[in-house]
Formats: structure tokens, sequence, C-alpha cells
């Protein structure tokens, strides 16, 4: 397929079917009576027990101390931006990335399992949520209105879900161009600032697992592809990607003459790599593709889990009768099967005895 340097207008489309179907970055805010308000989450003996979902979607009980990293700190100064209706927050903060130097908002959700003193000292599994179009200023994530959030809390109560930290960084320094999740020569190092700077952030301000088995991402259209690229990339950071209706190659104009780069973030190269080493836990990458049936790139999803999924690449699609390119379809899609099936391959919190 050529590549060519309108990647913009080749999703325009998509962009304004987002915005019609998202409203703006002012409506996802709205009924927020403490928003800007000061925020922690630093004190998880605050809130009443919650009791355990014995349903929840878990391997075999592991031992919790050398699983769990507690928070290492500096901690980050956060503000309200969403309350949920079940009293949980949704914070926002700015992050400057220490090794890409590129600073830009996150914004952040704990379940309410998190909060329970029985889970005081263990550690809970992060899910990173990549908006689609531009996905900056904002991430479409952050608002109520997807209840995306609400509904990890739901799955993790019906054993649907594990209950996921959810982090919403912004994908792109600016609304100018995509940046395909990557290092482009030259360019603000996106690809650092959301595998480095984004999870070393996190595990300074939560309690999080060491191994990788706690750590995934999700995303829809750009930020599907940038989730895909990142876990391939990174396998031994990150275990699992529900990539929703993404693209599988890179194709920002900001690649213009550099071809080997551009080469080094192609997830059709990195999943051929990852694919050809050995088959063992330590090298399982669980890739949950999602489509809807009204949308395009149905044969281009197929074939790339054909051709790649072999050794350690584990593939999954799901696809959503009716669906359309947009974050509404993509959530059904995650409670059909989506989130269920990364889950049981992750970590999950461990209760104290």
């Amino acid at each position: 397929m050529k590549r060519l340097p309108t990647r913009a207008s080749k999703r325009l489309p998509r962009i304004v079917a987002a915005a019609l179907t998202l409203g703006s970055a002012a409506a996802l805010v709205t009924g927020c009576s403490d928003e800007g308000a000061p925020l922690t989450f630093d004190t998880p003996r605050a809130t009443a027990t919650v009791e355990e979902p014995e349903r929840t979607p878990r391997q075999a009980p592991r031992a919790s101390g050398p699983e769990t990293l507690l928070p290492t700190g500096p901690a980050a100064s956060f503000t309200t931006a969403n309350t949920l209706e079940d009293g949980t927050k949704i914070g926002v903060t700015t992050l400057p990335g220490a090794k890409s130097g590129f600073t830009g908002k996150v914004w952040v959700w704990a379940p309410k399992q998190y909060f329970d003193p029985k889970y005081a000292d263990s550690g809970f599994p992060v899910l990173v949520a990549l908006p689609g179009g531009k996905g900056y200023p904002t991430n479409y994530w952050m608002g109520t209105d997807l209840k995306l959030q609400s509904s990890i809390s739901r799955w993790s109560e019906e054993g649907r879900s594990l209950p996921f930290i959810v982090v919403m960084p912004v994908l792109n320094p600016d609304d100018k161009y995509y940046y395909d999740g990557s290092d482009i020569p030259g360019q603000p190092k996106i690809g650092t600032w959301l595998t480095e700077d984004v999870p070393d952030f996190v595990r300074a301000n939560f309690r999080t697992f060491k191994s990788r088995d706690g750590w995934a991402f999700m995303g829809s259209s750009s930020g599907g592809f940038v989730g895909l690229k990142s876990v391939l990339q990174h396998p031994d950071k990150f275990k699992a990607v529900i990539a929703s209706g993404p693209d599988t190659v890179p194709d920002s104009p900001l690649w213009a003459g550099h071809e080997a780069e551009r080469q080094a973030n192609n997830p059709e190269k990195l999943a051929k790599a990852l694919g050809a080493k050995p088959d063992t836990k330590a090298n399982e990458t669980f890739l949950a593709f999602q489509i809807g049936t009204k949308e395009s790139g149905m044969a281009r999803l197929k074939a790339f889990m054909k051709n790649y999924t072999k050794g350690p690449v584990k593939t999954r699609l799901q696809v959503i009768q009716g669906g359309g390119h947009n974050a509404k379809t993509y959530m059904r899609g995650m409670e059909e099967g989506s989130i269920a099936w990364i889950s049981k391959h992750m970590q999950g919190p461990i209760p104290a005895p």
C-alpha cells in the first residue's frame, strides 16, 4: 500500500466521526462538582472495604512480596478532572518526561479496589489507554461519557476484567501531525515518553507490579496502532494490547527521509521478529484486535493475524456486529470479550491472607 504524506486527510473522516461521537473536550468534564480540586491516590486505607469479587479473572495466586512495587516517588500533584458515580476520581497532572524531554498531560484513574485495605500491600495492573485522532490536547478516555472506567469497575465485579489502573496520556505533542508513538528523528520523542516516561510516572505514584504481566495498552485507531507497536517493540515491558481499528504500518509524513527508523517502528517487522523467538512464557505477547463490521480494515487485520500469529505472538479478533470506527463501538467489543481475554493472561491484585 502506498504511504502518502497525507495522513491527516486520510483520517479526517475518522476524526470528524470521533468528534461527533465523543463531543467536545468541555462536554467530557461536565457534571464534576470538584473539578480542579487537589487529588491524591496515596491513601489506600482511606475508604471503606470493598468485597473481593470471587470471579475476577486471575492466574494461580502468587506471592505478593516480590511481585509488588510500592510507589517509588517523587509524587505528582494531581487535580480532579472527573468523578464517577462510585466516588472514584479521574485525576490529571502535567508530566515532564525525564527521558524524552517532552512534557504533556496525563489523566489517571484507580479502581475502588485500589483503596481497599486488603489490597494495601498489592500491586495493580496498569492499562495505558490511548485515543484515536490526534489525541491532543486531551485524551477522550478521561471523560465519563464513554464509561471506560465505570465499565472496568462493573466488569471486575462481574469477573470479566481485572481492576486496572487506567492511565491516559496525550497521544501526540500537537494537533498538526501524527507521530506514530515513535521517536522520529528531529521530532519530540513520543515513543520514549509513552513507553518509558509514562510507566516511570505510574510506578512513582501507584502500587504496580515489577513484572510485565501487570502492564498493557489499549487504543482506538491511531491510538490502537501506537499500542500495538509499543507492545511489539517492548515485549519485555508490556504483555498485552487491545488494538481497535488500528493501522498496522507507520505512515506519519514525518518519517520522510528516515526509512530505516520507520521500519524499526513497523508492527509487521516487529511481530515477525518476535514470532521467531521461542514460544515461552517470558516471550508471550497477547494482541487483542477489534473491528466493527461497518468499518474498513477487516482484511488487513486478518492478514496481519495470519502472517504473524506465530510462536509467542498470540492474537484474537473481536468482530463487532454493526460497529463503526468509533470509541463506543470498541467499548462494546471490550465487553463482548476483549477485556476478559487480556485479563486472563495478566496479573491481578492479590488480597491479604
